[in-house]
């Protein structure tokens, strides 16, 4: 596991073993992930999408304390994998980071809770697989509109995009904090912390 540039986020890259009946590596390995965190993934669902070429996902989080963190990984296709951090008073507030994920590296990511997190699809029957530590519960979930300028993700161009209606009428970051939707970066850490100390 090695962190990525926003704090509470890391990548997974998996040395893949092929042959000639095919491939095998390790989705995910528990020690490896303890060593990085320091704490074990809590397992509560596990979440598999199935996403035709253009489809744009996110981007999503979850009220904190509980939060949901996330073990992404792509098992068919490709998609920009993008994690942003949407925490005020982080010092990477508003900044986002994307990551190719497929299925020939096999790269997966996790992102800890209070971040936020979206994904396109560039290839048709794209099948992610997410780990989360908590259940979907629509009263603590929200939403920032993908496209808002103020982020400025750097989405291909060459992608026609296909939204649900809940993600295109999701509100900007910045009307987000001004409506107190986002989570607060110290409480984040904190909550990380208790988890950690059990």
């Amino acid at each position: 596991m090695r962190p990525l540039s926003i704090e509470g986020s890391w990548i997974h890259e998996p040395t893949v073993f092929p042959d000639e009946r095919g491939s095998v590596h390790e989705l995910l390995q528990g020690r490896t992930l303890r060593g990085a965190l320091g704490q074990d993934l809590r397992l509560a669902q596990a979440n598999c999408s199935i996403s035709r070429r253009g489809t744009l996902r996110g981007i999503h989080f979850a009220d904190v304390p509980p939060g949901q963190a996330k073990y992404v990984a792509c098992v068919r296709g490709a998609v920009l994998d993008v994690i942003v951090d949407i925490r005020v008073g982080s010092p990477t507030f508003g900044r986002w980071e994307g990551v190719r994920l497929d299925d020939r590296t096999h790269r997966a990511v996790y992102l800890s809770e209070g971040l936020g997190h979206a994904f396109l699809a560039l290839s048709d029957d794209t099948t992610v697989v997410y780990l989360c530590s908590e259940g979907y519960n629509p009263g603590r979930e929200h939403g920032i509109h993908p496209l808002d300028p103020d982020l400025a993700i750097d989405w291909p161009d060459d992608v026609p995009f296909l939204m649900s209606p809940k993600d295109e009428k999701a509100p900007t970051l910045q009307a987000a904090r001004r409506d107190g939707l986002l989570p607060a970066y110290e409480r984040c850490v904190a909550f990380r912390r208790e988890l950690r100390e059990g």
